[in-house]
Formats: structure tokens, C-alpha cells, sequence
């Protein structure tokens, strides 16, 4: 009987790919092997988020389950954002915890799973030339991470915390990574940064100049790969070279998640977010003027430290205008670590709560107003998840997520689909012949 792992896996697609870097260097130099049943595992990791405050609350009594689960002798190891910061503190509020692992390091999960209370959590540990073996949860799409860490200081974001100063990944490893997973089947490649359009502003040596722009560009050249996705963008490095690749090439996917955060210009300054309410909605409307069809997706944060009435009407103001497929949307949450936890002018859970549900309630409004244009649509959908009772989803080039009758054959193929009926977040359709 060979080894056998359990992973959970918490927060963003960087969290999914760095969960697939570590299965690829367990299972190529620890002969391991994944399960899905945590109570035949010898090794279970959790690889944790900290951008929300329940992540963090949520993570102890989870880690508390995995302790009553687990089989004798089995290994528990924190991974992630939640253990680049809290490090030691984990493994002296959860002494069963074997050992803590730091979003910024992890090619050393084979070194800490052989030493005793390990807790290796350095965010300015370099591992932007390090070679991970090659695991992919899907083999029709491959993440591929382009940079570590973030340099802005979002007054409300524990990531530079957690995951260091911003170094991007040399272009020619991003498009070598880039084309054997296109070579392997993943028609699509997804490009990851916490600021992808920052590309090529700091690398680790000497390296060819190259903006996010030219990295489109040398990805889409690879001959086997038909769709490009990307996240996420800034909206203070949206310039005009940039929006003009992404309308023009027809490998680049047509969805654009631009993280808002705020609509007004004065709360925003209270981010540090460094771009006005003006030059956001410039810039979307631009997109839209480009790209007829594009879907724009955001982050919201209600309730921010000093936020008015007038100034959540601002974001309301935005929304409408600019008029979103989808938004993640949140209350302000204290984060350690950052400056607008000490911020006066702190908003009542009651009145962020208040100002949370209307922007969701009209948000699902304008979502309903949109379904009735969706249907009878035709658009070309990149299959790759088969569903119960028959069905096969995948997703249309603006990012919509329909699911169709059909079977395995339709996996890793794009095929014209017509929207037939149409929900707020996914649809029904049929297969254009």
C-alpha cells in the first residue's frame, strides 16, 4: 500500500495552482498518491486564504476536524496565506499541526514533511525559477502562474504580507509551461498574478524586457492554444496598448474582471488604490466600446472605514453605469497587518450589512434584466466538465457558464451553442449542428 495525501484547497486560483504544484512534488518525489477520503490519508494539508476574516476563524475548527478524522499517525501541514502569516501561532494554538507552510514557499513541502514542527514561512523566499513537476486538475485548462507576490499597498489587503514583494516569472518559462500543457490537450490557458497587467516590472536577474502586453502576445503564439484568460488585472495599469491587444486578438478570451473596490474617488484614496472614479469608468467604457460583447466582472468592498452614505451612492452610481456580469462583493473586514484596521471612522456591522444587501439585491436585478437578452444567443463553448443527468458544461468566450445534454466525447472541444434558457449566474443550451 502506497502513501496516500488529502488536500482542501481554500480561496483564489493562485491557491489552485500552488495546491497543484505541491500534489505534482509529492506524488514525482514522495510517491504519494491523492484521495478524496481524508481518513485513509497519511498526510492531510489545508491550503488556506486570509483575505477574508472567517477564512482565518474557519480554519481552526477545521483543522480540529482533520485532527478527530484523522488515522493514527497521519501528518497535518497549514499551507498557504493564513500560514505565511499567523506561522509559529498555528502550530502553538493547534500543537497537533506537524507543520506550517507559507504561500511564498511551496517547493519545500517535501523538506517540511521530514522535519518535526517545521514552519517555513519567509515572503521574501524566491521561487520564481524554481520547476515544479507537472499536475493539472483539468486536463483542458492550465493555470499558469506569470508572477509572485504584490507591490501595491491596498490599505485594506493583507496579501503583501503574505506573499511578498511582486517578482514576475521569466517569459520564456511562462510560455515553455504554457505550450507542454497546450501540447498535453488544455486548449486554454489562464495566466495568474495578484496584478498580471504589472508584468515585467521586477524580475529575479537579468531577464529580456517584456510588459503583460508582449507575454499575451508570446502565449498566443503557441500554436495549440486556442483560448487565453487572465486575472487579475489592475485598473491603474489599464492603458490604451493593453485594452487594444485585448480587443484585437482572438485567442484572448472576452472577459475582464477589474476590481473596483470603491466608486468614489475619495475612499478609493483611503485605499491607495491609486485611480479615480473617473479613469475606472474611462476605462470600462472603452472596453465596451471595443469589445460590444465583453463580460466585466468586479470587486466590491462595502463599508470601508470613513465610507459615507454619498460615497456608497458612488459605488451604486458605478455599478449602474458601467452595469457588471458579476460581482464578488463584501463587507469591510479588519485584516492584520494592514493600515485600515486603525482607520477611525470604523462603519457598524449593521449599516455595512444594510449597504450589502442593496447592492446585491440590485446587482440580481440588473442580472434579470440581462437574462431575456441572453436567449437565442449563439456562442462558441470550450467543454470541460461533464455534469449529472447527462450534461456537459463549459464556457462561452465572454465567460458565461452553460451546460448542454451531451457526454465525454464534447471534453476539450469548442462548439457553437445556443442559449435556450438563461439563469444569473449559468444557462441552458443546445448544440448548434
Amino acid at each position: 500500500m502506497g502513501k496516500k495525501f488529502y488536500i482542501e484547497t481554500l480561496g483564489c486560483a493562485m491557491n489552485v495552482r500552488d495546491s497543484e504544484h505541491m500534489i505534482a512534488e509529492l506524488t514525482t518525489k514522495e510517491g504519494y498518491e491523492q484521495t478524496e477520503n481524508l481518513k485513509e490519508a497519511d498526510l492531510i494539508l489545508i491550503n488556506t486564504c486570509s483575505v477574508r476574516e472567517k477564512p482565518v476563524n474557519k480554519l481552526f475548527s477545521e483543522i480540529g476536524l482533520f485532527n478527530k478524522r484523522r488515522k493514527e499517525g497521519a501528518k497535518i501541514g497549514v499551507c498557504g496565506c493564513t500560514a505565511s502569516h499567523l506561522g509559529e501561532e498555528i502550530i502553538k494554538r493547534a500543537p497537533f499541526v506537524d507543520f506550517v507552510l507559507g504561500a511564498r514557499n511551496v517547493s519545500k513541502i517535501t523538506e517540511v514533511l521530514h522535519t518535526p514542527k517545521a514552519v517555513e514561512v519567509d515572503i521574501d523566499y524566491d521561487e520564481s525559477r524554481y520547476a515544479f513537476g507537472e499536475f493539472r486538475t483539468s486536463p483542458y485548462k492550465a493555470y499558469v502562474n506569470i508572477s509572485i507576490g504584490c507591490d501595491k499597498q491596498c490599505t485594506f489587503c493583507i496579501v503583501p504580507h503574505t506573499r511578498g514583494d511582486e517578482v514576475s516569472i521569466p517569459a520564456e518559462l511562462i510560455v515553455q509551461e504554457a505550450r507542454k500543457a497546450a501540447q498535453s490537450g488544455a486548449r486554454e490557458i489562464f495566466l495568474l498574478g495578484q496584478n498580471v497587467n504589472n508584468y515585467g516590472r521586477r524580475f529575479s536577474g537579468e531577464h529580456p524586457k517584456m510588459n503583460f502586453t508582449g507575454l499575451l502576445r508570446a502565449v498566443s503564439e503557441i500554436e495549440e492554444v486556442e483560448r487565453v484568460r487572465f486575472t487579475s488585472p489592475h485598473p491603474l495599469h489599464m492603458d490604451d496598448e493593453f485594452l487594444k491587444e485585448f480587443a484585437e486578438n482572438p485567442k484572448i478570451c472576452k472577459s475582464m474582471h477589474m476590481p473596483l473596490q470603491s466608486g468614489s474617488t475619495q475612499i478609493l484614496k483611503a485605499m491607495k488604490r491609486g485611480y479615480t472614479k473617473e479613469w475606472f469608468l474611462d476605462r470600462a467604457v472603452k472596453l465596451r466600446e471595443m469589445v460590444p460583447d465583453v463580460s466585466i466582472s468586479t470587486d466590491i468592498i462595502v463599508a470601508f472605514p470613513g465610507e459615507s452614505e454619498e460615497d456608497f451612492e458612488e459605488t451604486m452610481d458605478v455599478m449602474e453605469r458601467v452595469r457588471f456580469e458579476q460581482i464578488f462583493s463584501f463587507k469591510y473586514s479588519p485584516r492584520p497587518l494592514t493600515p485600515a484596521q486603525d482607520y477611525e471612522h470604523q462603519i457598524s456591522d449593521e449599516v455595512g450589512s444594510m449597504r450589502l444587501k442593496r447592492l446585491q439585491e440590485r446587482h440580481n436585478a440588473m442580472l434579470d434584466e440581462m437574462k431575456s437578452e441572453r436567449v437565442g444567443k449563439i456562442c462558441d463553448v470550450y467543454f470541460e466538465e461533464l455534469r449529472p443527468g447527462g450534461m456537459i458544461a463549459g464556457r462561452s468566450d465572454n465567460n458565461m457558464l452553460i451546460s448542454v445534454p451531451g457526454s465525454e466525447e464534447l471534453l476539450g472541444k469548442t462548439v457553437k451553442v445556443r442559449i435556450t434558457e438563461a439563469g444569473r449566474t449559468s444557462h441552458r443550451g443546445e448544440v448548434v449542428a
